[in-house]
């Protein structure tokens, strides 16, 4: 079959059902001087190789994005990261972005909810509301979300170790407002394994923190069906210090990991792998960074179709949310920053973004200030709506550059899965600090490459300049801590110490079962147990991880 007969298939099956249920932005779509831009272009001349390595957008192999229209249809989610000191400030700033456009929200949580600690424990002191907002309960997680109806906003919450029991806290407030869970949209990261790897935020050991993770999959499947129930981090792995083939291999590498646990669990492929979804990173070198997007979506539907056997279309599509790198952001000259953002969010609007968070730029110096965020969310709304690169999908391919870049990427990727494969997986790798020592190697050399300037980071360690910090700053008032332990100190007095006991008495036998915890989880946080509750009960029966001396 000819390439173009296969445009033409395309255009009249699945770019027109498309548009038929979600009509395009505009009715036609054109340059400011008035040039004609078709959706998809493709080769004029034949091409042996397009229909196997790009195909059509919305097709395997992906290539070209996982909409058939794109973002002519609509923009990608504009979903900024945010929280901080507790949980009615966190909600004054949502409400405020949601004011500004954005289109979901991104919870960031405090260091002790994201290890599991109540506001209240010894181990919390000092950090509450510190680098997120403190969740200790049901009352917080109710004011988290005050005057935003559940049903009508997507949301990203950034935790792993007890993701769960934040699932659970999020569907109780919903049932509070009067919300179906079927109608809940969102994520939850529970991504467990980059924790080892890369950010070390985890609790309990590799064995039953998958447990939660396939525990999760299954409830969600009829209980909450258009949740994502796990967000594969790429991005700490690149935070950490990974080149952009060691982010695609290694996150897909932990990606493999959750499916076969998933399936070892008796769940079948196509029954929760359309719920999977990713989180990258973009960085500043723009065309690896549009490739790597291209070559994870390939090698994606790829591994999924020839290794998982999974037939679904739905289950072959790697959808992701990018981040803009912060480890990229420099504290010298920080409007500078501004800079690497724009080119970084617009490398991830070219390779194909599903909803994307733009750093602040003071980020690199202290949490972010209102107008530095409105900065950020006014840049990706330029992209959107002003550059025009959103108007017609996969502008770059057949680029010679990008397809070699997005071929070279696939193919790097892929012999570091194999060569995982090869040690038992990504488990095992973990276990054995290969993945962590190839990451720490590639950081060393890029620090080496800076000292000799052999890369220059503008501002850092070329065109430096004096210069006296002029910009706002965000301060964390003291007094938020004693203030947030005090309520949730009268929170606990209001129970019955008995109904505690024994509800937790039932969650360490649950805990020493195979039954799934998340139904439990949920009737826990609505009768008042806080999340240090329940983590530590899940530390009496399975214990903490300790990481390997290598």
């Amino acid at each position: 079959m000819s390439l173009e007969s296969e445009q033409n298939r395309w255009l009249n099956q699945t770019y027109q059902k498309a548009t038929s249920r979600f009509p395009e932005r505009k009715p036609e779509f054109t340059t400011p001087s008035g040039i004609p831009l078709p959706p998809a272009l493709a080769p004029q001349d034949a091409d042996p190789d397009y229909p196997e390595q790009l195909g059509f957008p919305g097709e395997y192999p992906f290539t070209r994005g996982v909409q058939p229209t794109m973002y002519r249809g609509r923009f990608w989610t504009m979903r900024q990261y945010a929280g901080f000191a507790t949980a009615e400030e966190s909600n004054a700033r949502y409400r405020y972005l949601l004011q500004q456009g954005q289109t979901g929200l991104s919870v960031a949580f405090d260091l002790p909810t994201q290890i599991g600690y109540d506001s209240d424990d010894p181990m919390a002191l000092g950090e509450v509301g510190k680098v997120g907002v403190a969740i200790s309960s049901i009352e917080d997680m109710a004011t988290l979300f005050r005057e935003i109806p559940l049903d009508k906003v997507s949301t990203s919450m950034t935790i792993n170790a007890p993701a769960a029991v934040l699932l659970a806290l999020y569907i109780a407030v919903a049932r509070k407002q009067g919300v179906e869970t079927t109608q809940l949209r969102g994520t939850i990261q529970n991504d467990i394994l980059k924790e080892y790897i890369a950010r070390g935020t985890y609790i309990f050991p590799p064995q039953p923190s998958m447990r939660l993770i396939t525990d999760i999959f299954r409830y969600c499947k009829d209980a909450v069906p258009n949740w994502n129930t796990i967000s594969i981090s790429g991005y700490h792995i690149r935070e950490a210090g990974s080149t952009a083939v060691q982010e695609v291999a290694f996150t897909l590498a932990d990606a493999i990991a959750y499916v076969q646990a998933a399936l070892d669990a008796g769940l079948d492929v196509d029954e929760f792998a359309g719920q999977l979804s990713f989180f990258f990173n973009a960085h500043n070198n723009f065309l690896e960074e549009v490739a790597k997007f291209r070559a994870a979506r390939r090698l994606w539907a790829r591994l999924m179709k020839d290794r998982f056997g999974a037939k679904k279309p739905a289950s072959l599509m790697l959808r992701f949310h990018t981040q803009t790198g912060g480890s990229t952001l420099t504290a010298q000259q920080p409007e500078n920053n501004v800079v690497r953002v724009t080119l970084q969010a617009l490398a991830a609007v070219m390779g194909g973004t599903q909803s994307l968070h733009t750093n602040s730029m003071d980020e690199a110096l202290w949490l972010p200030t209102e107008k530095s965020v409105r900065v950020a969310l006014r840049t990706q709304q330029i992209i959107a709506n002003e550059s025009g690169v959103a108007d017609t999908i996969d502008p770059l391919a057949g680029s010679y550059a990008v397809e070699y870049l997005t071929d070279e990427i696939e193919r790097r990727a892929l012999e570091y899965i194999q060569k995982i494969d090869d040690l038992g997986g990504a488990q095992a790798a973990i276990e054995r600090g290969f993945i962590q020592s190839e990451i720490q190697d590639a950081a060393y050399q890029f620090q080496r490459a800076m000292e000799k300037k052999q890369e220059i980071v503008v501002g850092v360690n070329q065109f430096q300049v004096k210069e006296t910090m002029e910009l706002e700053r965000l301060k964390i008032d003291p007094s938020i801590e004693a203030n947030q332990v005090a309520r949730l100190k009268a929170f606990k007095a209001k129970r019955d110490p008995a109904a505690v006991s024994g509800l937790l008495s039932r969650l360490e036998t649950a805990a020493r079962s195979s039954d799934n915890l998340m139904p439990l989880f949920v009737e826990l946080v609505e009768n008042n147990i806080t999340l240090g509750e329940i983590c530590g009960a899940l530390r009496n029966v399975w214990g903490e991880y300790q990481p390997p001396v290598f």
